[in-house]
């Protein structure tokens, strides 16, 4: 199997059949340009369809801001996948499910604990956010892991049938109806609103952009600084030499869907109170995220973030100066332009 940290190891060292791989580089030139081109013509374009509706400099902002607020939801799943995919090699497309058992885990246990309280809030979201840390672990200890012999489709498809079982569940669990969270600020159903410069911020919107970052911080500090972590970069830069090291590569795997499950569900309960939970709210953000992953090279923590906030602004600003409902469509032009431009994710080098 390919180890995915060293997909562009023989394009720089190896000499080709004519020439050195030198010029290897100055090949995705093109490419990058091209990508940059469509980018600046995606923004005109906003810009003249913002101009014909009398848009300024404070509808512009708005827009922007309410964009790197999901882009912020969007960045931590891209994160999940990115994790997942550095250690085991697997596109686990159950992240979406981590994402919907987070929110929908928190409400049910902050109704048990009374409905009320910060403190009861607070633990609840705690206890969802662990309670999908332990499916995720199971998920691919029962599913996964007796399967590692097997081809990356198989266990991609694998992942698949997980997220429409987890799906199923919580169909029956929770039912087609949507649910509400009280906003972390207030604990009612009604949150603040600050006005900056023009520009409305929800109180929520804080809560998503500094657990967003407190959490990514706390992932890179995890894969610096300790000594687990230093062992899961070690699976991910070549899974064979680790295990000859002593590191338990399989327990590695694990931990990463742990990791997983933990950021899927930190995305969706800090996302919860600005939207209504459902029972299949992960599928458009598992798909986003995965979109942002792609951005990055799936090997990337950066430009999964990047990528996460990127996509989310050009959402937000595409509804804005058009119809709201088609925003879903930029995703997948995304994709289909990464894809086709630079497959390789726009950060040069592929991963940190």
């Amino acid at each position: 199997m390919a180890e995915p940290a060293t997909t562009e190891l023989p394009a720089r060292t190896v000499p080709g059949p004519r020439g050195p791989a030198a010029g290897a580089p100055a090949a995705r030139r093109p490419s990058s340009r091209v990508l940059l081109g469509v980018g600046c013509a995606l923004l005109l374009v906003f810009w003249a369809l913002g101009r014909r509706l009398g848009y300024g400099l404070p509808e512009y902002l708005q827009l922007l801001v309410d964009g790197t607020v999901t882009g912020s939801v969007y960045a931590l799943v891209a994160v999940g996948f990115v994790v997942v995919y550095r250690v085991t090699g697997v596109i686990n497309f159950a992240q979406g499910a981590f994402v919907m058992l987070g929110p929908m885990l928190a409400i049910t246990f902050f109704r048990a604990l009374g409905g009320s309280g910060g403190l009861a809030l607070a633990a609840a979201a705690l206890a969802a956010v662990l309670a999908t840390a332990l499916v995720a672990t199971a998920v691919h200890r029962l599913t996964l892991h007796p399967a590692r012999a097997a081809s990356p489709l198989t266990r991609i498809i694998i992942t698949v049938g997980v997220y429409i079982t987890l799906q199923g569940v919580a169909l029956r669990v929770w039912g087609p109806r949507p649910y509400v969270m009280p906003a972390f600020s207030t604990l009612q159903m009604a949150d603040r609103f600050v006005e900056v410069g023009g520009v409305t911020l929800q109180a929520q919107s804080l809560w998503v952009w500094g657990v967003g970052l407190l959490t990514v911080v706390g992932l890179v500090l995890f894969f610096e600084h300790t000594v687990v972590g230093k062992a899961m970069r070690a699976c991910a830069v070549n899974r064979t030499a680790a295990r000859l090291m002593g590191i338990r590569v399989d327990r590695m795997a694990t931990l990463a869907f742990a990791l997983a499950g933990v950021l899927g569900a930190v995305g969706g309960v800090v996302l919860a109170p600005s939207t209504r939970p459902t029972y299949d709210m992960g599928l458009d953000l598992g798909l986003k995220g995965f979109v942002a992953a792609i951005a990055g090279g799936l090997v990337s923590l950066p430009g999964a973030v990047a990528g996460g906030l990127v996509l989310g602004v050009l959402e937000s600003l595409w509804a804005g100066v058009t119809v709201a409902g088609f925003k879903d469509l930029f995703a997948f032009v995304m994709l289909i332009l990464l894809l086709l431009a630079r497959p390789q994710g726009w950060l040069e080098g592929g991963h940190e």
